[in-house]
């Protein structure tokens, strides 16, 4: 519809239809759906992780709406030929996370010495994949993944989120150390859980590997290192998007 719109325009003012010189851009285009692991719901501790073929069950209204955008993809793909691709990745991490996100909050009220909220008892479990990471699976999908096909892109690295937090601790005690030689970890406050907060995620992000040759390059020890190393040395960005909206939700959030 869109083409045939062009070589309309085009006619009119007396250039060439674009059809024929569009059909190379054409043949390469791939539409990449990026969702997320939180469509297939929560895992029990002993339960294997959420691979391709796991159904969906979405226990929150926002998950559920990542479904339905799932689902819609695939949709367009089988009935109208949309050259699609989706990936379903684990929680990301690493330079530039908005400050409402667990870890550069945590890095962020500590260097503050406001008190680090952890939902409910810190036991819920999340794999944890570096944004580089995450993007040079996202480049390798669309260089060569199966059209209509989902890829699942995980770290490897399940941790609860109270460990994430200690760990996060335990490198600003090296990096940034308080004046008064206490830890960071005495800042660490237990707030109310959030409704629908799903006990654990885990991604099988072997198809991914097999099928394409993509493994994460960070471990979780050395991605969290190069994340704190850089809110650590990038203030300013901090202070630059913690404007007034963002302090409204993180006390919406966790009061």
């Amino acid at each position: 519809y869109w083409g045939g719109l062009a070589d309309s325009d085009n006619r009119e003012q007396g250039l060439a239809p674009t059809g024929a010189a569009d059909k190379p851009t054409k043949a390469g285009f791939r539409f990449l759906h990026v969702s997320t692991d939180e469509v297939y719901g929560s895992l029990a501790k002993g339960d294997p992780a959420f691979a391709e073929t796991h159904r969906y069950e979405p226990n929150s209204p926002y998950s559920a709406s990542k479904a339905a955008s799932d689902h819609l993809v695939r949709a367009w793909h089988h009935t109208y030929g949309l050259p699609v691709l989706t990936t379903n990745c684990s929680n990301n991490y690493g330079p530039y996370h908005f400050p409402e996100k667990l870890i550069p909050l945590m890095i962020v009220n500590a260097l503050a010495g406001k008190p680090l909220p952890v939902y409910g008892d810190g036991m819920q479990i999340r794999d944890w994949l570096y944004v580089k990471d995450h993007c040079s699976a996202i480049r390798r999908v669309l260089e060569a993944g199966r059209l209509g096909e989902t890829y699942n892109v995980g770290g490897w690295n399940e941790k609860p989120n109270i460990e994430i937090v200690q760990t996060v601790c335990k490198l600003l005690d090296q990096m940034r150390p308080k004046a008064d030689g206490s830890s960071y970890a005495s800042q660490i406050t237990y707030v109310t859980d959030r409704p629908g907060h799903d006990r654990r995620y885990a991604i099988d992000a072997r198809k991914l590997e097999a099928e394409l040759g993509w493994k994460p390059a960070e471990t979780f020890e050395t991605g969290i290192r190069k994340t704190v190393e850089w809110y650590l040395a990038n203030p300013e960005w901090v202070a630059h998007v913690q404007s007034g909206a963002y302090r409204e939700w993180v006390n919406k959030q966790y009061a």
